[in-house]
């Protein structure tokens, strides 16, 4: 349970209800509000950030944080009903299937070479989005990155895995980032299914037996995660509706021009919502004449548009809240903030007021107040 809302809950007697797009809002217990100072890391961004706006900490007045080093995992294994599986995007991975492979202590690097040129993130081209995840989040029914584990193990192929970029160690001019250190190497896994969990088999590309590792769903978690670099399962994610945005760097499509896409490329200051878990936002733009200060706080809860909501893609927020360009350098906007409806059904307004720290990358600042 979370301090916030038992304290809430203690004082009022009512039932808060998730609606349907064409229902009307209703309010959530008293809350007060809160800023929030993500802890990112600096302009090397080296952590992921899960936040959940409803559980503040009594001592800090902040929302609490768990944080992980990006590096820490490379498979998210589905706890859900569906046997499906994503790659870590913000280390910039990539996977391909290996073609007639069924057999993963029969492949070898030799047999990948050419392969591995396309496996990358970042060439400009359109079709390497064919080895990532779905950048929208909706891993169910992509076509891309890892198929769905199937019943039977001859159905499953083996894929090579691009493992990504290491935490870079350089340090970052101001207003700059310095992301991807070394290449973490590559991977060939095979995924089958056991029980009502995984079995995951995983080697490096000239090794003549795999490791293995039994996967168990856990309904608790949207997500179980495992480090093929350590051999160990990786405790990521908060419980399921325990967290509401998190602070990443990832792997999104970029457009050359409009409705020409370049493929898969690699962000920073970076926001993605639990959708999984039913978080959905949607950004509110100053009128002309107003300022942000005036908008934002006569926002109210009747205010809301429920048919606005984005619960189909996580980047709701994305890179919406910043900017990197300009003669001010990186900045958050100022003509706009978000309204974000959380994975209990609550609602919050939120803006963002920084994202550096005397000119350095990766210093989010933002502030919210429920509705």
């Amino acid at each position: 349970m979370k301090h916030l809302k038992i304290l809430s809950l203690l004082l009022i007697i009512a039932v808060q209800s998730c609606f349907s797009a064409d229902e009307e809002p209703v309010s959530v217990p008293s809350m007060t509000g809160a800023t929030s100072k993500p802890m990112v890391g600096g302009a090397n961004q080296p952590n992921q950030v899960w936040i959940d706006l409803s559980d503040i900490d009594p001592v800090t007045k902040e929302p609490r944080q768990k944080t992980n080093q990006r590096t820490d995992w490379d498979l998210a294994f589905y706890n859900g009903d569906e046997f499906r599986v994503v790659i870590n995007g913000s280390i910039a991975m990539a996977v391909a299937k290996i073609p007639n492979v069924t057999n993963i202590n029969a492949v070898k690097s030799v047999d990948v070479s050419g392969l591995m040129a396309a496996v990358q993130v970042g060439t400009f081209t359109a079709s390497n989005l064919a080895y990532i995840d779905n950048p929208d989040g909706n891993f169910l029914t992509q076509t891309t990155g890892i198929t769905e584990i199937k019943a039977d193990d001859i159905d499953n192929a083996v894929y090579l895995v691009n493992m990504g970029k290491a935490l870079s160690t350089a340090t970052a001019a101001n207003g700059s980032v310095s992301l991807t250190g070394d290449s973490r190497g590559w991977k060939k896994i095979q995924i089958l299914r056991s029980g009502n969990g995984y079995r995951l088999r995983y080697a490096n590309l000239n090794d003549n037996q795999y490791q293995e590792q039994i996967i168990t769903k856990n309904t608790d978690y949207n997500f179980n995660f495992f480090s093929l670099e350590k051999g160990q399962p990786a405790q990521i994610q908060p419980q399921k509706d325990n967290w509401d945005i998190a602070f990443t760097t990832f792997t999104n499509e970029v457009f050359t021009a409009p409705q020409q896409s370049a493929g898969s490329y690699f962000y920073a200051d970076f926001i993605i919502t639990n959708m999984i878990s039913g978080v959905g936002a949607y950004q509110i733009d100053i009128p002309a004449g107003k300022t942000l200060d005036q908008v934002y706080g006569d926002f109210k809860l009747s205010d809301i548009e429920s048919s606005r909501f984005i619960f189909n893609d996580h980047r709701a927020l994305g890179d919406k809240w910043r900017t990197t360009t300009g003669v001010n350098g990186p900045q958050t906007y100022s003509d706009r903030f978000f309204v974000l409806k959380d994975a209990e059904g609550f609602y919050y307004k939120i803006r963002f007021n920084a994202m550096t720290k005397d000119g350095v990358r990766g210093y989010p600042n933002f502030e919210f107040q429920p509705l």
